[in-house]
């Protein structure tokens, strides 16, 4: 923008923060998309995740950016109690690799309010592993929103298996499950670090009307917490006992939590993906896009290149520190 380069580029004149802005309404994202897709495929050829048996899908939505009225299609109206607008803010989901140690993501699908994270949470995952191949991940986690018939079926047909949040908004397999497990002695109690967990699992569930699964395997878990506090959760899946362990899916099921902490929260308080810049439909896309970009990018150098040899990784914010430190001019010692 002010280098002396610009005029042997033949550029006549310079731009500011606006024509930035209407840049990144014309970029397209398809490229970025692929960059990310091929990030993630370079990552695996060099052995990043060899740690782990299994390579995992979560996919979940959030909201980011407020306004006070509507500027974009993309807006959706934030309601009160009394269904009156306060305000409008933006809503995508995102998707990213985990249960392999290193939570990467790297694509995101914004709705607006005539859609919804349902529908996009589909067109995402339809859309990655299109670009990252039908054998880069194992298996796709989500919450209970998800754990629907067509999408199970969706997830099948791209040759991943589920693993899923059951909640009441599946009724009777979700009545029979706690039937089932209410009088019977946990499968198997594991300690995972301060937590010891309590297991349940079984496998013969009937699957209902729409879904085409021979049958349903659902896993329940009591997690006791070292301040006393327990979490239950139940899960159901199509693995076979046979293929995993009812530790590895109690595993698998919690790394949906990293889309969440590692994505998000990460996302959102790091890399400035709560801001929007311009509002505008493709340029808040952009943004999101490019934040992932830098995050994911951030993670591989950090916590694999880094890493080599024996000394402990260091913290994100250690690096910061570091970095800031090595930029300040040296002084010289007081001798006197």
């Amino acid at each position: 923008m002010r280098s002396a380069a610009r005029r042997a580029l033949s550029v006549g004149r310079g731009f500011g923060d606006d024509a930035l802005a209407y840049f990144s309404e014309r970029l397209d994202p398809q490229p970025t998309r692929t960059a990310l897709a091929q990030t993630l495929k370079r990552a695996k050829r060099n052995k990043a995740f060899d740690d782990s048996r299994f390579i995992g899908l979560a996919l979940d939505g959030t909201g980011a950016g407020r306004s006070r009225r509507a500027r974009c299609r993309l807006c959706h109206p934030r309601r009160d109690a009394q269904d009156g607008v306060v305000s409008h803010g933006h809503r995508f989901c995102l998707i990213s690799v985990v249960g392999t140690g290193l939570s990467l993501p790297f694509d995101v699908e914004p709705y607006g309010p005539a859609d919804s994270e349902y529908a996009a949470g589909q067109r995402l995952l339809r859309r990655g592993v299109a670009h990252l191949g039908a054998r880069f991940a194992d298996y796709v986690v989500v919450d209970g929103e998800f754990a629907t018939a067509p999408f199970l079926h969706v997830a099948g047909e791209l040759g991943l298996h589920v693993v899923a949040r059951l909640k009441a908004n599946l009724p009777e397999l979700y009545a029979a499950a706690q039937a089932c497990f209410a009088h019977q002695p946990p499968t198997q109690i594991v300690q995972r670090g301060e937590n010891w967990i309590e297991l349940w699992d079984a496998d013969d569930f009937d699957p209902w009307e729409s879904l085409s699964w021979m049958a349903v395997r659902v896993l329940r878990y009591r997690q006791h917490k070292p301040d006393g506090t327990v979490v239950e959760a139940y899960w159901l899946t199509d693995f076979s006992p046979r293929q995993l362990s009812s530790p590895s899916l109690y595993a698998l099921a919690k790394s949906r939590w990293e889309v969440e902490n590692q994505g998000f929260n990460e996302g959102k308080n790091r890399h400035g993906m709560e801001h929007i810049s311009r509002h505008h439909a493709n340029s808040v896309l952009i943004g999101w896009l490019l934040a992932i970009f830098a995050l994911t990018i951030e993670r591989l150098y950090r916590l694999r290149y880094l890493r080599r040899g024996t000394h402990r990784p260091r913290p994100a914010i250690e690096l910061v520190r570091l970095l800031r430190l090595s930029l300040c001019p040296p002084r010289p010692a007081d001798t006197s």
